[in-house]
């Protein structure tokens, strides 16, 4: 007979940093992070840094917003991303300085 599982406060923080996990592994992502992480940036800037089509770094952008890593402000007609979460950066920073150790 299955049991239903519980869902304890600790597993859903676990839940909740492994779907962060899985949100910050994807390399594209990571070169959109890469680009805004020091400079407020707009989708067409974003797309000219980092080689990617523009509805590309759309839904990349969306996802990266939903997890409240990034923020978005108007300009007219123009969208500004900026990255909002400073864990986020910091974690950016210390894989790469990992990764560069590595090399």
């Amino acid at each position: 007979m299955d049991v239903p599982l519980q869902t304890s406060p600790r597993m859903r923080r676990l839940q909740e940093m492994a779907d962060r996990f899985r949100m910050l592994s994807e390399p594209s992502r990571l070169r959109i992070l890469d680009a805004i992480g020091e400079d407020e940036m707009n989708v067409q800037d974003i797309c000219d840094r980092t080689g990617f089509k523009q509805a590309n770094v759309s839904r990349h952008l969306r996802m990266l917003r939903d997890i409240k890593a990034i923020a978005c402000r108007q300009n007219g007609h123009f969208h500004y991303y900026r990255v909002i979460d400073p864990i986020v950066l910091r974690c950016w920073h210390c894989t790469k300085a990992y990764c560069d150790e590595a090399e």
